[in-house]
């Protein structure tokens, strides 16, 4: 293994096949020949401590001024490694295998103590997080590329990677005009997610892919009984519930050409997670499935802001499909959102989700206990209906009650004049 010089410069023109403003590393070995290549852009978003019990969310990208220090080029393995700040770095670790390669880790550092990016921080540690990205299957002597945004969630550390291409093992110093793309840069004619009636996240599904994806097929009618209905919370140090989240919960998810649905049992699912100032995370980790929710809000309301969704089912495969540009269950701080109706939302052309009983409140918690409900337009309709109907058939009667009397008035007026 040969330790690796690099040189890194703010890129200022677009590169074949990738029109990038990120920033560009060429990392060299020891014959001075470039042996891995990248240019990226990376927005950090971290959840810290500020008091005992008030968290603050600090947001960063990754500068121009970086060092390469630890990044490594072997036969086998390659490691890019980017230091920045006061003791903080990235790191993305890569092997090969035969013809082909893949990123098996990024890890995270960062040190709390350093106040410009972590201001009023009550603890001096240096944190680090370890996650897998969805970067697989990438031919040797050919780079991969992924314009868009690749947003990997943790407890605490949200990274989001844009405008990526990257050659982890570069062949005789020069990097390869070969594409492999991620699935979310291939056109497809799906619908951004709509609503009808840890740790590893993309904002639309991110597997490599060199050819179109198959257009997305009808998702069949839910076979399976209605999920139970539970809450889940997370609590404070005082022991209070901070967030809440009521409801039956299945999946429904496609892989290759086999569609299947989970329900989410409670009393088989373990519950965490984190109750922050601008974003609340609820982890639910089942035998079959592990689901990883994040809620943000912009001071007036809240919403459902990604969802990462892993799969272990015993009859196939690992599934992950995730997407972090949600914008659900939208209530106004201090009150909680409702849907009691069945609700299907789609979340990336892979993944629905089917909610029953539905009640959320990820900020504002009083008493443990949910706030006054602001109602989804299903519950809202379901409610106006016999209502209208009502008003209908009054009406209706009031019609006829009307035209009897105007009738019989009419009716007496006629026997009186024959009368006379």
């Amino acid at each position: 293994m040969t330790r690796c010089a690099a040189s890194v410069l703010l890129l200022a023109f677009g590169v074949v096949f990738q029109l990038s403003h990120g920033l560009q590393v060429n990392v060299t070995n020891s014959e001075g020949k470039l042996c891995l290549y990248a240019n990226l852009m990376v927005n950090f978003s971290v959840s810290y401590e500020v008091a005992a019990d008030k968290n603050e969310t600090a947001v960063f990208q990754l500068p121009d001024e970086v060092t390469t220090v630890g990044s490594l080029c072997d036969n086998n393995s390659s490691t890019l490694q980017l230091n920045f700040g006061d003791g903080h770095f990235l790191s993305v670790e890569f092997t090969l295998s035969g013809l082909m390669y893949q990123a098996d880790s990024i890890i995270f550092s960062y040190n709390l103590k350093d106040s410009s990016l972590f201001p009023k921080s009550i603890s001096n540690e240096t944190a680090s997080v370890t996650v897998k990205p969805q970067i697989t299957d990438i031919g040797l002597d050919t780079c991969y590329s992924c314009k868009s945004k690749d947003t990997i969630l943790s407890s605490l550390v949200n990274m989001t990677l844009s405008d990526v291409l990257m050659q982890a093992f570069v062949i005789n110093g020069s990097k390869s005009d070969k594409i492999t793309s991620c699935s979310a840069d291939v056109p497809t004619t799906s619908a951004p997610p709509t609503t009808h009636s840890t740790n590893v996240t993309t904002e639309a599904p991110v597997t490599n892919t060199t050819t179109t994806a198959p257009p997305p097929t009808t998702t069949p009618t839910p076979t399976l009984p209605t999920p139970s209905t539970w809450t889940y919370s997370i609590d404070a140090e005082n022991s209070t519930a901070c967030l809440l989240v009521k409801f039956g919960l299945r999946i429904g998810f496609k892989q290759g050409e086999t569609y299947k649905e989970l329900n989410l049992e409670h009393n088989k699912t373990k519950v965490s997670g984190l109750c922050g100032v601008n974003s609340s995370h609820l982890q639910l980790a089942s035998d079959t499935m592990n689901l990883s929710f994040t809620f943000t809000n912009d001071s007036s309301k809240f919403r459902l802001h990604s969802l990462n969704v892993t799969v272990n089912p015993s009859s196939g495969g690992e599934f992950i499909q995730s997407n972090s540009n949600l914008s659900l269950w939208e209530a106004a701080i201090g009150s909680s959102y409702m849907c009691n109706k069945e609700q299907n939302y789609t979340i990336t052309n892979q993944l629905s989700l089917y909610t029953f009983n539905l009640q959320v409140q990820p900020f504002g918690v009083v008493k443990g206990d949910f706030s006054t409900a602001e109602e989804c337009v299903s519950d809202v309709e379901s409610f106006l209906v016999p209502i209208a109907v009502g008003v209908a058939l009054l009406v209706l009667i009031l019609i006829v009650l009307l035209a009897y009397f105007i009738g019989r008035k009419r009716n007496m007026a006629t026997g009186y004049q024959s009368f006379q």
